[in-house]
């Protein structure tokens, strides 16, 4: 089998725009009729339609670069020579970026589809298995910009996610996201108290509370922070600096007891394997549609593995690449808990949509992915 074509559609996500405004989908085509999917995750970055346009037409034309020169006429099951040929063979592209990486990415995940189709067997079985019938979720709290005003208002949302299922979530306690990094006065800090002590007043132990940043905060500042909220003991503390200072990362993980996440944001396994090594970061948020697909999650997961580190991926994404990190979990024995958020596109676009529930995703059986278009609904959000 050969891989022969490439087709590429934008589609228009539906409101509130959970994962974006736009996604960026791939299908790669084979000379025995196997089609995969993937999806350049394109995240909400580029909300603007002129930006995004332009945005999106440049990983087109990368798309069909990389595609052209190093994977046409391919074996779709060579993919770690497909990936290292991508990666390695121009000398810019030899840099772990999130430009390049999430274009290779979409790639590596259609060719995974494909080889799993080819099979007939999931993703998950052609890595290992299945060592996971269940897969633990969580989200972003609903309701999050009334907390401030109204802290009591976080405890009625978490009796609400509790009753309905859920386990674990996480929230921002530090608004706006910028300027990055900035320091967190202590009126914020007591702030983020009051909303924990409404949640822990409201459902105890039962619900695992992450906080979410985005590397706002200066090295100090997260340190104040995590000692201020140590006594509620979060989930994680999640980029508490900039992601890209490894350094500084650990050295807010060296004094703190709250478990440090990150992973969101990095790429490649040179990347993650520097933020193991230098003890900056435990819980591992990998992104499958940026890191560098399937082919690389797989390895990020296992170096994480053996620093008894886990893997919580990260889905701000579309359903493609939401799909394929359920593949990675499903087959990781350091899987901990799947970010889960969806929005009504997500849950329209396949023919049988991925499950989502009581806290819970349940692994698809199909092959490779496990997905396929609504092509119905594919074509009516068309836009290029």
């Amino acid at each position: 089998m050969k891989v022969t074509g490439l087709n590429t559609f934008v589609v228009e996500n539906e409101e509130p725009f959970i994962g974006g405004r736009y996604f960026l989908f791939l299908e790669l085509t084979t000379d025995e009729g196997i089609t995969g999917i993937g999806e350049r995750v394109v995240g909400s970055s580029y909300g603007e339609s002129n930006i995004a346009a332009t945005f999106i037409q440049g990983q087109i034309s990368l798309l069909e670069e990389l595609v052209s020169e190093y994977v046409i006429g391919e074996s779709p099951f060579n993919t770690e020579r497909i990936w290292d040929r991508m990666y390695a063979s121009r000398h810019d592209y030899r840099h772990p970026s999130l430009y390049a990486t999430p274009a290779m990415s979409a790639i590596d995940i259609a060719l995974w589809d494909i080889a799993g189709k080819a099979t007939g067997q999931p993703i998950y079985n052609l890595l290992g298995g299945k060592y996971h019938e269940k897969l633990r979720a969580y989200a972003y709290m609903p309701r999050m910009r009334e907390f401030n005003e109204h802290p009591e208002i976080a405890g009625e949302v978490a009796a609400q996610l509790v009753a309905e299922g859920n386990t674990a979530c996480k929230f921002d306690p530090f608004m706006p996201l910028y300027p990055i990094p900035r320091d967190i006065s202590l009126r914020e800090m007591e702030n983020a108290g009051k909303i924990f002590e409404q949640i822990r007043k409201s459902v105890g132990s039962d619900l695992e509370i992450g906080i979410g940043t985005h590397g706002q905060l200066t090295t100090y500042s997260a340190i104040r922070v995590a000692n201020f909220l140590e006594p509620f003991h979060p989930y994680w503390f999640e980029e508490p600096v900039p992601p890209e200072n490894f350094e500084e990362m650990a050295r807010v993980a060296a004094h703190t007891s709250i478990p440090i996440a990150t992973g969101e944001r990095l790429v490649t396994k040179y990347e993650f394997a520097q933020i193991l090594e230098k003890k900056a970061a435990q819980i591992i948020q990998l992104d499958v549609g940026q890191c560098g697909g399937i082919t690389e999650a797989k390895k990020i997961a296992g170096i994480a593995e053996a620093h008894y580190a886990v893997i919580a991926p990260h889905m701000y994404c579309g359903p493609v690449a939401a799909a394929a990190a359920i593949q990675i979990d499903t087959c990781s024995p350091n899987f901990s808990i799947q970010e889960a958020n969806q929005g009504p596109l997500h849950r329209s676009i396949f023919q049988e949509p991925l499950i989502f529930e009581n806290g819970y995703i349940t692994p698809p059986t199909g092959p490779g992915l496990g997905v396929e278009f609504d092509k119905a609904v594919l074509n009516k959000r068309l836009v290029r």
